[in-house]
């Protein structure tokens, strides 16, 4: 009787575990994403569920006798439970609750330790003696745990040097700039004296008339000749007719003509007017920029 009186108390355990059950309605699975919950309360809950997952993690990873793949895989486990826990308070914080950042207490952040230069990644409980691990943690962090300087120290730490005060100091610059500098200088005196040159001379072109159509036609047949056949001194250049109406010899048209005549009337005018005063300004100018 005993044996059946056990056998109906299991079944009537398991009958009543399954009423239980159906009242408390269908157990709701934590989201993947924290993004995917939109109620304030059932995210606070889900971050409970994660800080009671690390803790019960945290407990089983200080047994050593687990094996070293099985610690490795619980610090992995645990390492990944901590960003998730991280995810859940942000969302917390976007639906307008408490910022559990600033304002929770770090007690599973402190048990674990991070290597220095791998941040972000913890060793927990037995994982600390992993082969490999544990001369990590062994090695003098001297240089590898330096504190990296402030803004301030660096700003403190710039000096002349720094901003380029002193590149003359080494004697290769200042030859470089002063010729750059001379060329220069012989380059912008050249553009002023073709530029001085050529105002004066349009000045004076403007000051004087300019040879019309009927100038041009009752033009002296020597200076035509000079203008026409530039650098020949010859009195007597002998044209064929037949020539000319066959085209054998160039005629310039009337456009050429005057463009010529204008050429020949500027070069007249600054041979005439280019007094030594623009000479002087010239060679001054010349002194000044030290060619």
């Amino acid at each position: 009787m005993a044996r059946n009186a056990e056998k109906a108390l299991t079944a009537l355990a398991r009958w009543r575990k399954m009423k239980l059950d159906e009242e408390r309605g269908p157990t709701d699975h934590r989201p993947a994403l924290a993004s995917e919950c939109n109620d304030l309360r059932k995210a606070e809950v889900w971050r409970l569920d994660v800080i009671r997952e690390i803790a019960r993690k945290i407990a089983q990873i200080q047994n050593p006798g687990l094996g070293e793949f099985k610690i490795r895989d619980l610090n992995d486990e645990i390492n990944k439970l901590l960003k998730t826990k991280y995810h859940w308070e942000v969302r917390v914080r976007e639906l307008g609750g408490p910022d559990y950042k600033r304002i929770a207490p770090k007690m599973l952040d402190r048990e674990g330790r991070e290597l220095p230069g791998n941040r972000g990644y913890k060793y927990f409980g037995a994982a600390k003696d992993l082969p490999g691990v544990r001369e990590l943690f062994a090695k003098p962090t001297s240089d590898v745990g330096k504190l990296k300087k402030t803004y301030a120290q660096l700003v403190r730490a710039a000096d002349a040097r720094y901003y380029g005060y002193v590149d003359e100091d080494d004697g290769v610059i200042l030859p470089l700039e002063c010729e750059a500098e001379a060329a220069a200088r012989k380059k912008a005196v050249e553009e002023w004296e073709k530029n001085k040159m050529d105002k004066f001379a349009d000045e004076l072109v403007d000051k004087v008339d300019l040879p019309t159509v009927e100038d041009i036609g009752n033009f002296e047949e020597e200076n035509a000749a000079d203008i026409l056949f530039p650098g020949d001194d010859s009195t007597d250049r002998p044209v064929n007719v037949e020539d000319v109406s066959t085209g054998s010899i160039p005629v310039p048209s009337q456009e050429e003509v005057e463009q010529a005549i204008l050429k020949r009337k500027k070069m007249e005018l600054l041979e005439k007017y280019a007094s030594e005063s623009l000479m002087k300004q010239s060679s001054e100018a010349k002194s000044l920029m030290g060619l």
